[in-house]
């Protein structure tokens, strides 16, 4: 697009035009041209060129390096972006019947073809169908999920020819401002580009499908809607850095409010997924209910912050350490309580507080770890060795 000076005569004659034309000044632009309208004003009209800019100070180069980065980064890695469309089943009175579910996105992590995404992208999904930028379409198999933190990795057979693994890259070197870019297919708009900055670390994010807190999410007003879900959140190296996983929204549409799941979480987790199918996490394998000050009186026990054990799983790391459950049946609020167990207060000298800080603690260990559990059992402060094992399933 050519660019053209005009001078303040200029201005002046097209106001005038623009009011005699009520509005139409663009069609007005459009059919005499600049040339004829800087003739109308008696004025020379000076064509600049192309890579010159119109308004004094905007020439720093690096605007443009920025607009090339968006574009190699674009250009290079959209390819590893792809569509992921859902079939669920619906039941009614009468019958069963499976109609087109939702649809997300996913990052390509390797030429074998596995894709990792959203878990609530391929949640209650009968079938799971992935597109290529190619415009290629494959049926895909799950492999494993991560419901705690939202994550999933598909599977498809493509050729290796055609598959364009994201590099992965590291959450913990972010900081607040850095540019972020997210590519995803926003309300089926295919491999969409937004840029934006990082605006926050740490985020508190909790799982709606398990109520466990999201450790370190992202938060950036790179734009994201609904369609996103899965898509990587890339650096200006072109390294993901998170995935793309919840906005908040009073109307559903972007506000500049995106959360991305970092994806230091997605490098410990995929490994298990592609080896077990699930995520092997060490647990104590106990239920338990947080003891406030309040309930600590009620109950006359000599601590006011911990988390009560009410059951405890047989054949679990609690169990073979010999952590109590509770042996007397109460009600709290509208929950069926167990009462007289261990309260556990801390563990490796950390304090543990709410289930919160269990699940923190406890993510950072890995299987067969050995830990020192703080209880207090009665009167009695008592520190239990525990040997972590992953429980059996919906055991703690």
């Amino acid at each position: 697009m050519k660019a053209y000076q005009v001078s303040a005569k200029q201005l002046v004659l097209l106001s005038l035009v623009t009011a005699v034309f009520a509005g139409s000044v663009v069609v007005f632009y459009d059919r005499i041209g600049p040339a004829l309208l800087g003739r109308l004003a008696g004025a020379r009209v000076e064509t600049l060129p192309a890579s010159e800019s119109a308004i004094p100070g905007l020439t720093d180069p690096s605007v443009a390096t920025d607009e090339r980065n968006n574009q190699e980064i674009y250009n290079s890695l959209s390819p590893g972006v792809v569509n992921i469309t859902t079939t669920t089943v619906v039941r009614d009175w009468f019958a069963a019947y499976e109609t087109q579910g939702g649809s997300g996105s996913g990052a390509i992590l390797d030429k074998e073809g596995h894709i990792l995404t959203n878990f609530h992208v391929v949640q209650g999904a009968r079938k799971l169908v992935v597109a290529l930028a190619n415009n290629n379409h494959y049926d895909a198999k799950p492999i494993g999920v991560d419901p705690d933190n939202d994550l999933a990795v598909v599977k498809i057979d493509a050729p290796r020819e055609t598959l364009t693994p994201i590099p992965l890259g590291s959450s913990k070197e972010l900081f607040v401002g850095q540019k972020v870019l997210a590519i995803g297919n926003p309300f089926g708009l295919d491999r969409t580009l937004t840029t934006g900055i990082v605006s926050g670390l740490a985020r508190p994010l909790r799982s709606e499908f398990t109520d466990r807190l999201i450790e370190g999410v992202i938060q950036t007003d790179a734009a994201i809607n609904p369609g996103n879900s899965g898509g990587p959140l890339l650096d200006s190296r072109g390294r993901m850095v998170g995935i793309n996983t919840m906005i908040f929204s009073p109307s559903g549409g972007s506000v500049g409010i995106g959360f991305a799941v970092p994806v230091d979480t997605a490098r410990k987790i995929v490994p298990d997924i592609l080896a077990y199918g699930r995520v092997r996490r060490p647990k104590l394998g106990v239920t338990s209910y947080p003891l406030d000050s309040r309930l600590a009186e009620a109950l006359e026990l000599p601590v006011q912050e911990g988390i009560m054990v009410m059951q405890v799983y047989p054949g679990t790391a609690a169990a073979r350490a010999g952590i109590k459950g509770g042996d007397q049946q109460v009600r709290i609020g509208n929950q069926i309580a167990y009462i007289g167990g261990d309260v556990i207060t801390g563990i490796d000298g950390q304090p543990v507080r709410t289930r919160d800080d269990l699940d923190r603690i406890l993510g950072a260990k890995k299987i067969g770890d050995r830990v020192q559990v703080d209880v207090v059992r009665g009167r009695r402060r008592v520190t239990l060795e525990v040997e972590l094992t992953e429980p059996p399933a919906n055991r703690g």
